[in-house]
């Protein structure tokens, strides 16, 4: 096996001081226990790559594929390692040498910036599902066969990130982001096609070519100096990275433009109607790229605590599985990861009566859903808590 350079910055791989405090916090290592697939497992693997000459191997390979990318332990660390940018980077290694991301997985991602192929590709597979032709395994939850009404702009306060897999399956999340908004006085705009697709899940499967391209469409799309509110932890994460990703002084103004929704209602919450009636107990699900990397939970829960009882889960916001296209790419171990996930909202329920789980990112919402639960985004019950369930 040819020597393999990742690439990686030496300071930011020298960072690691093995002291293992991440490891409660990595999915993959508390459901297998085994250290290669723990931060600092992945790190050292790493690290013998890059400094001591050793193969890409098989399990090398294994090792970086079977990473969530939750970034979980970031936080958790003392040290302040970078581990999501160290796993990009290698992972973009690991693609330019054909090691990672399938042929079908570059394919399917190609369709993400296309948006009315990917519309039209997302009623097939509705369909498909509809005739029991979807693999459960893949877990995918039940898609829409129609999207609906598009949000249409109403003026230039802010902008509304619409991107591609939140409209293609998720639209009645946009509407109701819409009217929430709208419910606090404020005019919005949306991009134009440019703004089809925002790179999150090329940047994580290593597609880093690709996800410049993505990138710079969407700050095109969306000029001037308004806010960009994303209703998607994962686009939203991807977004406040662009000046990293793109490496302009263009790009890290457009990401300090960027805000998740929450965050944007949270200090604005006595401009919006009171509640026709409180919904009583929701438990509250953190999607790690909202928690861990973007660190606007807790907007969430005061967002949610407008028309609702937060409730919370014992798990300190381990990952649930999804993580963007883990779930399709490593099914056993993202349902071994998701259980862990549904046994934690179990005792919650049982605990407080609490029958809706509420998520703000697509990917751990339909990976939940696929596991029979309740699921809706926190903007969803809002917007039908006030009265406003639709533009």
């Amino acid at each position: 096996m040819p020597a393999l350079d990742l690439r990686l910055d030496d300071d930011e791989l020298s960072t690691c001081v093995a002291c293992g405090l991440c490891l409660p916090h990595c999915p993959t290592f508390r459901a297998t226990g085994e250290e290669a697939l723990s931060p600092r497992g992945r790190i050292d693997a790493m690290r013998g790559v890059q400094w001591r000459g050793a193969d890409a191997d098989d399990d090398f390979v294994r090792f970086m594929e079977t990473c969530v990318q939750c970034r979980g332990c970031e936080p958790a660390c003392p040290s302040g390692v970078p581990f999501g940018r160290l796993m990009e980077g290698t992972r973009s290694a690991l693609v330019d040498q054909d090691r990672s991301a399938p042929r079908w997985l570059r394919a399917a991602l190609g369709v993400l910036g296309r948006h009315r192929l990917l519309l039209v590709g997302s009623r097939a597979l509705a369909l498909a599902q509809r005739l029991r032709l979807v693999p459960r395994r893949l877990g995918l939850g039940r898609l829409p066969l129609r999207q609906g009404r598009r949000v249409r702009a109403t003026g230039t306060g802010v902008w509304l990130f619409t991107g591609c897999v939140m409209d293609a399956w998720l639209r009645e999340t946009h509407r109701a982001t819409a009217t929430v908004v709208a419910a606090t006085g404020t005019t919005y705009a949306v991009p134009d096609a440019g703004g089809a697709c925002c790179g999150a899940l090329h940047t994580h499967a290593g597609l880093l070519p690709a996800a410049r391209r993505l990138a710079a469409r969407v700050i095109r799309s969306m000029p001037g100096n308004a806010a960009i509110l994303v209703n998607s932890a994962g686009c939203g994460a991807a977004m406040k990275d662009y000046g990293h990703l793109l490496g302009t002084t263009e790009a890290a103004a457009f990401a300090a433009r960027v805000v998740d929704v929450h965050e944007w209602l949270a200090p604005r919450l006595d401009t919006l109607p009171a509640p026709d009636r409180r919904l009583g107990p929701v438990i509250v699900q953190d999607p790690c790229h909202l928690r861990h990397v973007q660190k606007a939970h807790l907007p969430v829960r005061a967002v949610l605590g407008h028309v609702a009882d937060v409730v919370e889960l014992d798990d300190d916001g381990l990952c649930c599985g999804a993580g963007g296209a883990f779930s399709a790419l490593q099914p056993e171990l993202a349902t071994q990861v998701r259980d862990r996930k549904l046994a934690a909202i179990a005792f919650a329920a049982a605990t407080t009566g609490a029958t809706i789980v509420a998520s703000a990112n697509p990917g751990c919402a339909m990976h939940l859903r696929a596991a029979g639960l309740d699921v809706r985004h926190p903007l969803d019950l809002v917007a039908a808590a006030i009265g406003k369930d639709g533009p």
